[in-house]
């Protein structure tokens, strides 16, 4: 491998490989090259340059990869101020990445505030054309602005802005111990849909106060009249109890009572299927019996969210026979996320202590390992390996290596048959 020298280059002059996918926008050969072995430096170095070109998606990947912000000199680095006004709330997060965050005084996080109340308040279009002057058609686009979460991206002219504003602005407000109203935090994140990173943002936060005035707001949104409040509601609730300390918890019991109480008089879908996916961390015959009320629902979102629930956090003595039979006809069911979502389930039934696990259950999964779709094919794999299932270590051989840029993913299923390859390996020996 060639040397490189203090500015990065290599000998012949060409810059390392990962700093040249960052300038080139490469996303897929970022995560690849992140995956093999790489330079601290050179993650370091990739991580400035994708913050200079406002990337901040690809800042959050490198910041995950092992990159050091604090390497980057405050004149390497876009201003806050840049990054506020820009409205990518991944950016700002990249810039106020602990190890760098000193570097911003309480005086300056408080202007930020500011100025992203501004833009939020005045609208994204309408500040952007007010600093323009531009008479022309704003172009309007949707953009990821993290691995997750989206974002509105406006052109007008020669500028481009981001839409991100309500969700900067929680952050700083978090970052400076200022409380928001629950009234403003929804209205930030219910004017977007659930895709936008403005209602990540509020969800997180609001979901981890555990005061009763909260949980009165977050109840009285069941009966609002406007569905995005109540779709916004039924994700607190199931946030509310995945972040509870344990299943006794009152907020996690509370939460639970109050989303199977929702899911039985639910119709629309989309909301029946977040409320559904509430249940799913919690353990017990009370969510088992609502989550199999909907085992064959004609919608597949719901479907996959009875799929994921069934038998999960380590408790296979609430898997009931009613239950077992409504696993083995979704590991059959005819949608791709539901299949998956069995399978999963399955596999995370068996008994810790078992010589073997389930046969009917087994068999099943064992039939996917045929599916068309490597997808399935992993998750069975994995679902096998826990029931200490032979099949496991010749489909997991076939499967290997992972692909490239979907290692760590593909490696948390493959892994699971190599433990069991172990295990049964030691036993014969022994």
């Amino acid at each position: 491998m060639d040397a490189k020298d203090a500015g990065g280059r290599t000998d012949d002059g060409e810059e390392p490989p990962l700093v040249a996918a960052v300038r080139a926008g490469d996303t897929f050969l970022v995560k690849c090259l992140l995956e093999a072995d790489k330079n601290d430096d050179e993650v370091s170095e990739a991580f400035g340059v994708a913050v200079r070109a406002f990337r901040g998606d690809l800042a959050e990947l490198l910041l995950m990869g092992g990159a050091d912000a604090g390497r980057c000199a405050p004149h390497e680095l876009p201003s806050l101020r840049e990054a506020v006004d820009f409205g990518s709330p991944t950016l700002v997060e990249a810039l106020l990445d602990h190890s760098i965050r000193d570097r911003y005084p309480a005086a300056e996080l408080r202007e930020m505030r500011d100025l992203a109340r501004s833009w939020y308040e005045a609208g994204t279009e309408a500040e952007l054309r007010r600093r323009t002057g531009s008479p022309d058609e704003t172009v309007r686009t949707r953009v990821q602005d993290d691995n997750y979460h989206t974002v509105g991206e406006l052109t007008l002219g020669a500028r481009t802005v981001r839409d991100g504003h309500g969700a900067i602005l929680t952050d700083v407000e978090e970052l400076l111990g200022i409380r928001a109203p629950f009234e403003e935090l929804t209205a930030r994140a219910v004017e977007h849909d659930e895709d936008h990173i403005a209602w990540s943002r509020a969800t997180i936060l609001l979901s981890h106060r555990r005061d009763a005035e909260t949980w009165t707001a977050v109840t009285a949104l069941r009966t609002h009249t406007d569905p995005s409040h109540r779709l916004f509601g039924a994700e607190l609730m199931r946030l509310t109890e995945l972040f509870s300390d344990s299943f006794e918890d009152e907020v996690s019991v509370r939460a639970v009572d109050a989303l199977v109480d929702w899911s039985a008089e639910e119709r629309d879908p989309t909301l029946l299927a977040e409320l559904l996916h509430g249940l799913g961390s919690y353990a017990g015959p009370h969510a088992e019996a609502a989550l199999l009320a909907h085992a064959g629902h004609p919608d597949a979102g719901v479907r996959q969210a009875v799929a994921s629930g069934l038998g999960t956090r380590g408790e296979p003595a609430h898997l009931s026979g009613e239950a077992r039979d409504a696993l083995l006809a979704l590991l059959a069911d005819d949608d791709t996320d539901v299949r998956i979502a069995a399978c999963h389930s399955a596999g995370e039934t068996a008994r810790p202590d078992a010589v073997t696990g389930d046969p009917a259950l087994a068999d099943a999964m064992a039939a996917l390992l045929h599916d068309p779709l490597r997808r399935v094919r992993l998750v069975a794999v994995y679902g096998l390996a826990l029931h200490e299932d032979e099949r496991c270590v010749e489909a997991a051989d076939r499967l290997s290596p992972p692909r490239p840029g979907f290692r760590t993913e593909e490696m948390v299923w493959l892994d699971a048959a190599r433990r069991y390859k172990r295990r049964r390996d030691g036993v014969t020996s022994a």
